[in-house]
């Protein structure tokens, strides 16, 4: 799987996607992540990228023109297996349902957005929104690596076991509460650490027994 970050922090991610999971699957070539400088599409010396905003107001409004150039340059056909995703708080927020919706396509272009806002006129020349939730950030680069980071979770052979994935949190939906499990609490050594204990159950080696406290304990949220 393809994912592309237009961006003009093309620096700041750099270490993330290159450790970790992220990292063993690009060495392992089951995804590759590129980062694109906007401001390489710019026409002054300065490498502007932003204005005052028409009409009036506070802030900095990140321009359309270096944006759409640096998405022409990496995208020149549109296709069903891509999709051009703006990081917005105007978008739909980020599910778990809706990681394993953009998991099928091939290929995902992500435009951060920086300043106050990015020129409007985008909407035309993007597929969707998608926000975090209702809050506000500097820019769409964490927004996007974490997008990038679920997603690659669920590309085949990036995890381990395919079991590991079906236990996750959000990964199932429990129609009695109306809401999606949370994975189960988890336990290691030692047994004991000042005073607390690891529960019972988890020790008895009755696996029935370990299945029903997980599904319990994954059912309550708690």
């Amino acid at each position: 799987m393809k994912f592309d970050l237009l961006t003009i922090f093309p620096e700041c991610l750099e270490s993330y996607f290159n450790s970790s999971i992220l990292g063993r699957a690009q060495k392992n070539k089951l995804i590759k992540i590129n980062t694109h400088d906007i401001r390489e599409q710019t026409k002054d010396k300065r490498r502007t990228v932003d204005d005052t905003p028409y009409g009036g107001g506070p802030g900095m409004v990140l321009q359309i023109e270096p944006v759409y150039k640096t998405l022409k340059k990496i995208y020149k056909i549109k296709n069903k297996n891509t999709q051009v995703i703006l990081l917005s708080p105007r978008g739909e927020t980020l599910t778990q349902n809706k990681v394993k919706e953009l998991s099928k396509y091939k290929r995902l272009i992500f435009i951060a957005g920086h300043y106050e806002a990015i020129d409007a006129r985008i909407d035309n020349f993007i597929d969707q929104k998608i926000s975090l939730g209702n809050f506000v950030m500097t820019g769409g680069e964490l927004a996007a690596a974490a997008v990038i980071d679920s997603v690659t979770r669920l590309v085949p052979g990036v995890i381990g076991k395919a079991e590991s994935l079906e236990d996750e949190s959000f990964s199932e939906y429990n129609q009695k509460t109306k809401e999606f499990n949370i994975e189960y609490p988890q336990y290691t050594r030692p047994e004991v650490f000042k005073g607390l204990k690891v529960p019972e159950v988890l020790l008895s080696g009755n696996h029935q027994k370990i299945k029903e406290w997980r599904e319990e304990k994954s059912a309550s949220r708690q």
